[in-house]
């Protein structure tokens, strides 16, 4: 009896539903879904190389967007591909502890994204504030420090989420309705009590993203300040204009981000059930799609090491 009630309490694998209610619409659901994480992954891919590869893109802000690029691509194939395999597979079933891993890396990679916002915000900070000193202060040993205190920051508070969800009793059945692994659809399937969850969530969810948009706000009210006192019309537009890519960044993460977690936490009677799941799966495709794009487009040097990169293959495609 006591090893039927642990397997009980503690199921072998969940069952991933889906988008539910609109399951006869899966493969239309996919398509837009599958584009999002192709333009992903090779955007973000892009980036990475070009920054790597071009010594003109050494420089602190685009080291910043090199870690972007990398938490956005991990961030959306931590659950596009299995998403995808529900969609056109019917593969619902996932392990315990492979839900739960999915899980960690979802909330880790979310506070990773939010971390790295917040430190491309300081680096724009130091950039227009103090430009002098800019080359000092953001050191490469500084990045790395930084860089990897961010990682850190979302191991520590994204690890709790694992045992608080693992300790739950599962007595109501393992069907998830959902494209992946959360830690609230995860807990709501539970029969115990999930206050501490609960609370928990809302204090992570403080301590990285309200600490990150306090950063945000402050270093773009520095920047301000410091744009308005420029006596040239040109300089404030010059300002200004190395601020727009990651002003879109921030637009792009937080908006969706707040809203998913603001419906889903204060009006789930009032939307439907489905439109939570998209909304939350739009949070976390939006991002990793849009960045790549926002950047390539506003950003000159980027634009331009393209351009060069372009014309280099082209000619040596021309030699051949």
């Amino acid at each position: 009896m006591s090893a039927v009630n642990s397997s009980i309490l503690t199921p072998e694998f969940f069952i991933l539903t889906g988008v539910p209610g609109l399951e006869a619409a899966h493969i239309w659901i996919s398509l837009p879904f599958c584009f999002m994480y192709i333009i992903a992954v090779v955007g973000n891919c892009g980036i990475i190389y070009l920054i790597s590869h071009e010594e003109a893109l050494h420089r602190p802000m685009y080291y910043f967007l090199a870690m972007l690029s990398f938490t956005d691509v991990t961030w959306c194939t931590t659950t596009v591909p299995n998403m995808l395999c529900i969609f056109w597979f019917n593969l619902k079933k996932i392990d315990f502890n492979a839900c739960l891993a999915q899980m960690f890396f979802v909330h880790m990679l979310t506070g990773m994204e939010s971390g790295v916002l917040m430190l491309m915000a300081l680096d724009r900070y130091v950039a227009i504030c103090y430009p002098l000193h800019y080359a000092t202060i953001l050191t490469n040993h500084v990045i790395v420090k930084v860089g990897f205190a961010t990682l850190m920051r979302g191991v520590i508070l994204s690890t709790p989420f694992t045992f608080l969800t693992k300790r739950l009793p599962y007595c109501q059945g393992n069907f998830i309705p959902h494209t992946y692994c959360d830690h609230m659809s995860v807990a709501k399937v539970s029969c115990g009590k999930v206050k501490v969850n609960v609370i928990y969530g809302l204090l992570a969810a403080f301590l990285i993203g309200g600490f990150d948009i306090f950063c945000i706000s402050v270093s773009y009210t520095m920047i301000l300040r410091a744009v308005l006192t420029l006596s040239s019309t040109d300089a404030r537009r010059k300002a200004f204009s190395t601020c727009t890519s990651h002003i879109g960044a921030i637009v792009i993460t937080y908006v969706p981000a707040l809203f998913s977690i603001f419906t889903h936490r204060f009006g789930g009677k009032d939307i439907p059930h489905h439109v939570h799941i998209i909304i939350a799966n739009l949070y976390l495709m939006l991002p990793p799609t849009l960045n790549p794009i926002v950047y390539g487009v506003k950003t000159k040097q980027i634009r331009e090491e393209v351009f060069k990169l372009l014309f280099r293959e082209k000619d040596v495609f021309d030699m051949k």
